[in-house]
């Protein structure tokens, strides 16, 4: 069987990191079985349509690494697919059904629908659908839908329960009794949610249905039009909410949930699917550090766990800067370089050391402007501890150091150490008496990195020019 999957999200203007898990799993798993993944946009609502959010969503998938495939059953388009474009589909199988008696034409207004729910809700009853315009003869209905708008309902079973496997859940059962009959088909030929997820599942070839546990509810109602329609349900797998620390469901209320956010924050794209791939799924060992490959090999949809899935920013921020530690310079060097608003030249050889020295001390890109804004400033003379750069002793340190590196134009971290034992044993400075006016003069900052570290960013030439400017001539 070849192996179907997709993700299809509304175009509301951005991309929740909850989006993107379940995006995630369903490429990991279509890529780990050899199948396919599509992109379909659930534009029915026209009313929750963004401006350009089709673009922004294709423009996040992109830099996250995830790309989308044609659907399983060949329909000739690599997507994305929009439902508003399929309508003649939809309307297709909603009259299969009214001509089946599966489905009616339902004329009742949103003021008797309205009415009618606070009557039943006052006598603590179902607030369901009272079934009123299953009354009509087939010539009234005829009559009425030639003059009135009108939806079309799913006619329910009387069964009393429904049952489907789930792969997180194992048996999930509902009981169909309180299953209001659903509308299929909008007065304005738009369809539901429910009808354009469950035709488009069956015509674009989806195997299995990976998506968020708020849709565990509806999965009855699209079982019950699987049945319907006499199709072949997929398999089901309902992932667990994403929560804040305080157990609340992740939302903008309570910080970013949008993907973009989060890179604009300088987190890295390997970082985030690293970090939203552990959120509900674990490899059933102790491993935290996985590549894109290393995930669709080690996927699986058993190991999704049933419970909330904590989203824990203290440990994105540590992943983050374990990933700015190991990655490959090249890569880290073109991540930072729209994060520096520093007057720099980001395509030298020195840039690349600065962010290479940079890297193990930060946990996002936003952080590499300060780390490395003393490689290229140098105005140390408003600095609060400046007055150790004119003592006696600090002078004839820079006056001293210039001589010697002047002598070689080639130092190694092994000579610069043994530079240093030589200060110390013809000047007699030792310690921060020495370490904290060599780096004050060099560097901006009494404590920092070590001399070597310095050296190999300024080279040997911008060091003595920055003795010298502190030398009093």
């Amino acid at each position: 069987m070849s192996i179907g999957v997709r993700f299809a999200p509304s175009p509301t203007g951005y991309l929740h990191v909850g989006g993107l898990r379940t995006a995630l799993y369903n490429y990991l798993y279509a890529k780990g079985e050899g199948g396919k993944i599509i992109l379909r946009i659930e534009d029915t609502d026209q009313s929750r349509k963004v401006e350009d959010a089709v673009e922004q969503l294709m423009s996040a998938f992109d830099v996250m690494g995830i790309h989308f495939d044609e659907s399983p059953k060949n329909e000739g388009n690599c997507g994305p697919y929009f439902q508003s474009q399929r309508l003649d589909l939809y309307k297709k199988h909603v009259d299969e059904l009214v001509d089946k008696g599966l489905a009616y034409p339902c004329f009742c207004s949103s003021e008797r629908l309205n009415a009618l729910r606070k009557e039943k809700q006052a006598l603590k009853l179902s607030t369901k659908y009272d079934r009123h315009c299953l009354s009509f003869t087939k010539d009234e209905i005829a009559k009425k839908c030639k003059s009135e708008p009108h939806v079309i309902r799913l006619k329910i079973p009387d069964s009393k329960s429904i049952t489907f496997s789930d792969t997180v859940r194992n048996d999930v059962t509902f009981n169909t009794e309180e299953i209001d009959d659903q509308v299929l088909l909008k007065s304005d030929g738009f369809p539901t949610y429910h009808l354009a997820n469950v035709v488009d599942d069956y015509h674009m070839g989806i195997t299995h249905v990976i998506r968020g546990e708020e849709w565990l509810s509806s999965t009855p109602k699209h079982i019950l039009l699987y049945n319907a329609f006499g199709w072949e349900a997929p398999q089901f797998a309902h992932v667990p909410l994403l929560l804040n620390p305080d157990k609340s469901k992740l939302s903008k209320r309570q910080g970013d949930v949008a993907v973009e956010d989060y890179l604009k924050k300088g987190i890295l794209p390997e970082a985030l699917i690293n970090f939203v791939a552990l959120l509900g799924w674990n490899p059933g060992d102790d491993r935290e550090i996985f590549s894109m490959n290393e995930l669709i090999s080690e996927f699986s949809l058993e190991r999704i766990h049933i419970s909330g899935a904590v989203f824990n920013q203290e440990k994105l921020s540590w992943m983050n800067s374990q990933y700015l530690k190991e990655l490959p310079l090249n890569k880290i060097v073109a991540y930072a370089k729209p994060f520096i608003t520093l007057d720099v030249n980001t395509e030298d050889d020195k840039f690349n050391r600065t962010i290479d020295f940079a890297r193990s001390r930060v946990s996002y890109l936003t952080e590499f402007d300060e780390e490395i804004k003393y490689f290229y400033t140098h105005d140390v003379h408003e600095h609060p501890d400046a007055d150790i750069l004119s003592e006696a002793s600090s002078q004839s340190l820079f006056k001293f150091w210039v001589d010697e590196l002047s002598k070689n134009d080639t130092w190694i971290p092994e000579t610069l150490k043994a530079l240093i034992s030589k200060t110390n044993d013809e000047l007699g400075i030792k310690g921060k008496d020495l370490f904290f006016p060599m780096r004050l003069a060099i560097y901006g900052e009494c404590k920092g990195p070590d001399i070597p570290s310095i050296y190999n960013i300024l080279g040997r030439d911008e060091i003595i020019a920055r003795f010298n400017s502190v030398i009093k001539g």
